[in-house]
């Protein structure tokens, strides 16, 4: 839930400095605008964390993720 959550305000974060409505960042991020508020609104219970990872790689950001064994 904190990767959807942490992925989902970086997308927010990344669409709203292209200045565009939403129709346009829609169609950039081959979504439909409804499909977009959702993610604006921060409704991530409807995106799951593949789903998001393919959108922050269309809106051009590198996702990373990092798993370790903790400590004994």
């Amino acid at each position: 839930m904190k990767a959807r959550a942490e992925l989902t305000i970086a997308l927010r974060e990344i669409i709203e400095s292209w200045e565009v409505n939403q129709t346009a960042a829609a169609k950039r991020l081959g979504l439909t605008q409804p499909r977009l508020n959702d993610l604006l609104r921060g409704r991530i219970n409807k995106f799951s964390l593949d789903a998001l990872m393919m959108l922050a790689t269309k809106a051009g950001l590198s996702v990373r993720m990092k798993i370790v064994r903790p400590a004994a």
